[in-house]
């Protein structure tokens, strides 16, 4: 499923994300894969599990991003 960022709040690590069709999911920082440094006005792709939003990732920045920095931990 596929939908914006709306609200995050840094301080709480609580947002929104709302999909094409109006329907609006909580979701905390914990359940993105990728992440961005403005989450605010990001698409993202996830999956809906026990009705909630998971394994949420930021599709703008480089492919890269998806794999969440793993290319340094050699």
């Amino acid at each position: 499923m596929q939908g914006e960022i709306t609200k995050y709040r840094d301080d709480l690590g609580f947002g929104v994300i709302m999909t094409d069709d109006g329907r609006r999911f909580r979701f905390a920082r914990k359940q993105i894969i990728s992440a961005a440094a403005d989450l605010v006005g990001q698409e993202v792709d996830f999956v809906i599990s026990a009705s909630q939003p998971a394994e949420i990732i930021v599709l703008s920045g480089s492919a890269w991003t998806a794999f969440g920095g793993i290319a340094g931990t050699a």
